[in-house]
């Protein structure tokens, strides 16, 4: 029987494992190990080598070359999605993040040693706040849903502060799949309003909805049909009129940049996946990143820290 080069290779690392095989040395520690175990606890610290697969460079490079050619995804594919279109991110800027000054920053570094990094968080939230049109944003939330949830959590925040009980959030059936989940978990009734023939926000429907209980109307613009909302700024007069806030979900933010903005279109939250308008990696599970920006109104019910500048230094 001839050799199957793929479908030997169609197997778990494990399983391709063999004694003794060895893809890459890494370079000697500059630290002394040692010394480092007996600050570790005894229950902690390995009594046997980990069990992992032993492997050639060439297994390894065949065993995930082939694993990546069963997937569907942005290096080979156009992937279009109406909430969220992937698109191809350059390698060049995975090299950009782990330069070593920011990817082997200790999270607990003090201030004087981390001002590098800082300055790239605290110039990056300032172009994010030019870009959306808003006054001040955070980069707390770990990814873009959870970017969502601090949103709705901070429209909670604000309209408490002013003694009001909202209990309905008003969600588009075009509205990104993520909308109603994070609505509901911040405690909020979610209210469906419809589409009309043309896959925009029926006005009448949205109007039948607004009400002194309804906190916040959250949209995705362009809409999960791939539409751009062209009343967006009727409605956002709409729902301020009730005292309703307005939120957008960045997730096809990139449809609209260079040619309007959130804040411009009348929005008090916005979120940004950065997955999308920048090129954080795609899905597994990260390093993750989903800033909020906000109005002036709402900036007391950020999240915190942000990085702020004191004359010539950067700190949180």
């Amino acid at each position: 029987m001839p050799y199957d080069n793929q479908r030997a290779y169609d197997r778990l690392a494990f399983e391709l494992s063999s004694p003794g095989r060895i893809a890459y040395s890494l370079s000697e520690p500059d630290v002394d190990v040692a010394a480092a175990r007996t600050k570790i606890p005894a229950a902690y610290l390995r009594t046997q080598p980990a069990e992992l697969p032993e492997l050639s460079e060439l297994d390894v490079v065949r065993h995930y070359s082939r694993l990546s050619q069963m997937n569907y995804g942005v290096d080979t594919h156009f992937y279009p999605l109406g909430s969220c279109t992937m698109k191809y991110n350059p390698k060049i800027n995975e090299d950009m993040a782990r330069v070593a000054g920011f990817g082997r920053l200790h999270p607990l570094a003090p201030e004087a040693a981390s001002q590098g990094a800082l300055e790239l968080l605290h110039d990056l939230a300032g172009m994010l706040a030019e870009i959306a049109g808003m006054d001040v944003v955070s980069l707390q939330p770990a990814a873009g849903a959870q970017g969502e949830l601090a949103g709705v959590l901070m429209i909670r925040a604000y309209h408490a502060s002013r003694g009001e009980k909202r209990t309905k959030v008003l969600i588009p059936d075009s509205a990104h799949g993520t909308n109603p989940a994070s609505t509901a978990i911040a405690g909020y009734e979610v209210i469906e309003v419809k589409s009309d023939a043309n896959g925009e926000v029926d006005l009448g429907d949205l109007a039948r909805h607004l009400g002194d209980d309804v906190a916040a109307f959250m949209i995705t613009v362009p809409n999960t049909l791939g539409n751009f909302e062209p009343r967006i700024v009727d409605i956002t007069e709409m729902c301020h009129a009730r005292g309703v806030q307005v939120y957008m979900d960045g997730a096809n933010l990139n449809a609209i940049l260079g040619i309007t903005r959130p804040g411009d279109l009348g929005f008090d939250v916005c979120h940004f996946n950065l997955h999308k308008t920048f090129t954080t990696p795609h899905g597994g599970g990260g390093p993750g990143a989903g800033p909020v920006g906000v109005k002036a109104h709402l900036e007391p019910f950020l999240p915190t820290p942000v990085v702020v500048k004191n004359g010539e230094a950067y700190a949180l």
